[in-house]
């Protein structure tokens, strides 16, 4: 060892990325490991590495003692006095030595262990740069087929498509180009792991992310997305500027942006839905491409029937129910259609139809407003007068703010 080798773990840490101490303390502690194996002995070893001239020293030591009960772990103190006449009982007795074919040993050990930290390293580096593109859009290089499971080529590594994260309707070949959904990387020994994916709703994020310069800018923003792969997907777009029009913006001029992120997907369509906090609104654009003439929600239950023409009934459904199932997703809410001619019939049945799916929530609002008004009152009396005379709504957080006893006095007044 010498000052070249120093230079060597240099250049190591520059262009592997190893840390040099960390190196130098794992051939400390290699070296220390191959004397223990091919000398033996239970006596305390230590292994000095010198940083700057590549020098390495190899010491063993005893406990300095008057009498001696272990011989390998114990010197007497006459004995260590031979080898430091200053030394005292109960200190430390310490000695160069230098096995025959030890440096041969420890040069061996010391290469081993370069080579396995070089590839432990490059490995690192390869799990670290996935990890950091993890739920990410990659184009890879298809390089084999087996047993259904797609092998890509995505640049450092090597990824797996497996069956369930394939479309059904697409078909692989050896040498295709394709766009993946990068879904998870996993560390292992013999590299990172990477599951690859087209059907994972994620695609279709990034695919507008990169394809709509106002996602990207924040100005539109993605809510939600219902997928099913190779078929259809409903996407939600909500604007932060009043000005823009979420939509179109996806869209694009004569739908150019919408139209190439379909060909990426081999002519999935694509339907983009304009957000809404009113869930009767979102319901209706969620069922698009039908047209909705009128939703009734039960805000109670999740739950609500979105009536259309008779003429239009097939199409809110879709394919197998594919339309409004898709719809159901997206908002979160259980969605049931109804046609004009059988909601008439639903409200000559029962003609307060409407006003029951409305009933719950109006009386639910007015509980909160009774409820309101009388803790004003009660906090005009109390120290904490007028906390809620600046709130226009009423929220769970305004009870902490209230002490037990105006809270019974609440809670009296109610009954």
């Amino acid at each position: 060892m010498n000052a070249e080798f120093i230079q060597a773990l240099d250049a190591l840490e520059e262009e592997k990325g190893i840390n040099k101490e960390e190196l130098i303390q794992a051939i400390e502690a290699s070296i220390e490991s191959a004397y223990r194996k091919n000398y033996g002995g239970a006596q305390a070893v230590e292994v000095n590495f010198d940083r700057i001239s590549g020098e390495i020293k190899v010491f063993t030591s005893w406990h300095v003692v008057d009498i001696v009960e272990d011989a390998e772990t114990e010197k007497s103190i006459d004995e260590a006095r031979e080898i430091d006449p200053d030394i005292q009982v109960g200190e430390i007795c310490k000695i160069e030595i230098a096995p025959k074919d030890f440096g041969r040993i420890a040069a061996q050990n010391a290469k081993q262990l370069i080579f396995q930290r070089i590839k432990e390293a490059e490995r690192n580096i390869v799990y670290n740069e996935f990890l950091e593109r993890q739920d990410e859009v990659v184009t890879g290089l298809i390089t084999r087929i087996e047993r259904g499971v797609v092998y890509v080529d995505i640049g450092d590594g090597e990824g797996v498509m497996l069956p369930s994260e394939q479309i059904e309707s697409e078909h692989y070949k050896v040498g295709q180009r394709i766009k993946v959904y990068m879904l998870m990387v996993k560390k292992t020994t013999k590299g990172p792991q990477i599951t690859l994916s087209r059907t994972h709703p994620g695609l279709v994020k990034r695919l507008f992310e990169s394809e709509v310069p106002e996602i990207y800018d924040g100005v539109v923003d993605i809510i939600g997305i219902a997928r099913e792969a190779g078929s259809r997907t409903k996407i939600a777009m909500r604007a932060n500027d009043e000005n823009v029009d979420p939509v179109g913006s996806c869209v694009g001029y004569k739908g150019v942006r919408v139209q190439n992120i379909i060909t990426e997907l081999n002519g999935e369509k694509i339907d983009v839905i304009k957000f809404s906090d009113d869930i009767c609104e979102f319901i209706a654009n969620a069922l698009s491409p039908a047209k909705v003439e009128e939703v009734l929600a039960n805000k109670t239950e999740k739950m609500a029937y979105a009536v259309v023409d008779d003429f239009q009934f097939s199409l809110a459904i879709g394919k197998e129910g594919q339309n409004v199932r898709l719809a159901a997703k997206l908002t979160g809410w259980k969605i049931d259609i109804k046609s004009v001619s059988d909601f008439q019939k639903m409200l000559e049945e029962n003609p307060d139809l409407r006003n029951e799916f409305t009933k719950e929530e109006k009386e639910t609002e007015s509980l909160i407003g009774e409820i309101k008004k009388e803790m004003d009152e009660v906090l005009k009396d109390d120290a904490g007068s007028g906390v809620l005379e600046e709130k226009d709504e009423l929220s769970f957080d305004d009870f902490d703010m209230i002490d037990d006893e105006s809270l019974e006095d609440v809670i009296k007044m109610d009954d």
